[in-house]
């Protein structure tokens, strides 16, 4: 169809020309199987990958429904190779299944015998498979179960996962609507209650909903469902006990039911709730806390912030595959490339609620994007210039020309709860000096790190100063303002995970904002343009100013 918004390329490239009336339209129906690559001011690149179409079918999207939408969008006859390789590679999913046969017990059977044969060659599957029961089905070592669906998925032949789950030790959770102790009564959101459904029919996978639009709550929601013991894996113990207090809020769970497994406690209870640090430390090169997956019957197993998940736990969660399991993120991206194990170990995406729904009916705070650039000092200029390469990001983010901006920024909401964002401690206290205010970094303790999150949720502190462990897991519904100095590169999770720091709705439905400080000329620049990628595909514009139009026309000059 012609005048259409889209332009779709042999290459499996989607040009989106996002000034298009039709833009917005579009980008909700190519989100849930395309993702974006690059997105500057007038056209935004997509890609369709195998992983992306795969995610989509698990999903419960058909590649009718893909090809239809390409083609309703796109502006020019779409290439016909193209859509018939979209139905194609979203038909190997599924061709092979595993499952549960009453008596040979894990078998991988066929719909395409011919698959079968082909996979069944392949030496990658070496010591996977047992012995051929019949034409189209070969037993499966229960053991394998994980690793094998990690080999096919790299095959090109993502098995769909009909096996089925234990049901693990039963314990009664349920949640706690009408309100629990004087608590006030809640009723699941809609797009809540669906994410649960589509993950219990399922039976494991992933849920991708923006931060502060309650993914806890759908964990708990799914606790409820499987009524057995659950075990929850968080990024660290102020996140697990965020969680604790969540569930004792919102659930029949009481405070004795629920264990902290953690550098400070090694509590296993019912629900048991492990930061992902404790199971990583190793002694003598041993994992020493990973036998705490087998200490109970798990019934389910919740993986918060997925997307974080280490390396370890990816490896053990391949014996887990007879438990269900439910991962939560704001963003499914990973930066190392892990996705394909995400799918493969935890389970395809069963739900992902695009940012701006959420926003318009009223879950999340509308939120204005803004990057301010800074232009350095000749000093700081030369410095960059004849710095190592390695050194050039670190020298360019940590500019002590962002200070006055960042102050400047800060005065111009006087009356909002504040956070300053920063990646590199020794600009942390500078910022805090600075702006003389306190700082959260990794040696802060959990109690002082606890006292200074409430002074600033009642009030007492306006402005807070926090490192890397701000990107995730910390509730903190009454910032409306984030101001980002530095970051981990250009790491497109961390930029949606500090955008959802400030996203928790406004009680007067007031807008948040998200600055990011950046230099000028230099690959600071370049990290904030990659970071904003995933946001761009959430419909989220970032608007460029100079340092200036902050501060006014002549910028302090440091020695």
């Amino acid at each position: 169809m012609s005048g259409g918004p889209l332009i779709v390329q042999s290459d499996k490239t989607l040009l989106l020309e996002i000034d298009h009336p039709d833009a917005q339209a579009c980008r909700m129906a190519i989100a849930p199987f395309a993702e974006l690559e690059r997105s500057p001011e007038h056209v935004h690149t997509y890609r369709l990958t195998p992983l992306g179409l795969w995610n989509a079918r698990a999903a419960g999207h058909d590649a009718e429904g893909v090809v239809d939408a390409l083609i309703k969008y796109s502006r020019y006859p779409v290439p016909h190779a193209l859509l018939v390789d979209v139905a194609e590679t979203m038909d190997r999913y599924g061709r092979l299944q595993l499952a549960n046969d009453p008596v040979h017990g894990l078998v991988l059977r066929a719909l395409d015998r011919v698959v079968l044969i082909e996979v069944a060659k392949s030496k990658k599957l070496a010591g996977m498979l047992g012995a051929k029961l019949d034409d189209d089905t070969i037993a499966v070592h229960p053991s394998e179960r994980g690793r094998l669906k990690q080999a096919l998925l790299k095959l090109g032949w993502p098995a769909e996962d009909l096996a089925g789950y234990v049901d693990g030790e039963a314990h009664p959770i349920e949640l706690a609507e009408s309100g629990k102790d004087g608590g006030k009564p809640f009723t699941l959101r809609s797009y809540q209650r669906e994410a649960v459904e589509a993950f219990w029919a399922g039976g494991s996978g992933v849920v991708v909903l923006p931060c502060g639009a309650g993914k806890t709550l759908v964990g708990a929601a799914a606790m409820a469902e499987a009524k057995a013991t659950t075990l929850i894996l968080v990024t660290n113990t102020v996140a697990g006990r965020q969680w604790k207090r969540e569930l004792i809020a919102r659930t029949s769970l009481t405070e004795e039911e629920i264990g902290e497994y953690s550098g400070e406690r090694k509590e296993i209870r019912p629900v048991t709730i492990a930061t992902y640090q404790v199971l990583t430390s190793r002694r003598g090169g041993a994992f020493t806390h990973l036998d705490l997956f087998g200490a109970r019957d798990w019934g389910l197993v919740v993986y918060d912030e997925v997307h974080l998940l280490p390396a370890p736990i990816f490896r053990f969660t391949a014996d887990l595959q007879a438990r269900r399991r439910l991962g939560l993120t704001a963003t499914l991206v990973r930066e190392d490339g892990r996705e394909g194990d995400v799918f493969s170990l935890i389970g395809p995406k069963r739900y992902d609620a695009p940012w701006k729904d959420i926003e318009s009916q009223g879950w999340i705070a509308p939120a204005q994007c803004t990057e301010v650039r800074v232009t350095l000092t000749d000093a700081e200029r030369m410095s960059y210039a004849t710095a190592e390469a390695e050194e050039r990001y670190r020298m360019a983010a940590t500019a002590r020309t962002k200070l006055p901006v960042v102050k400047a920024l800060v005065d111009r909401h006087p009356d909002e709860q504040t956070l300053v964002i920063g990646a590199y401690i020794d600009q942390l206290h500078q910022l805090g000096e600075y702006l003389d205010a306190p700082i959260v970094q990794g040696s802060t303790t959990n109690k002082e790190r606890e006292r200074l999150f409430d002074a600033f949720r009642s009030g007492e502190v306006r402005t807070l100063v926090i490192s890397k462990v701000g990107n995730f897991s910390i509730d903190l519904p009454e910032a409306a303002v984030a101001i980002q100095v530095s970051g981990t590169f250009g790491s497109r999770q961390e930029e949606a995970q500090r955008l959802g720091r400030v996203l928790r709705p406004k009680a007067d439905g007031r807008q948040a904002h998200f600055y990011t400080v950046v230099s000028r000329d230099t690959i600071d620049t370049e990290y904030a343009a990659h970071r904003q990628r995933f946001l761009a595909e959430q419909g989220y514009a970032y608007t460029i100013v100079d340092a200036d139009d902050v501060l006014g026309p002549t910028l302090p000059t440091f020695d």
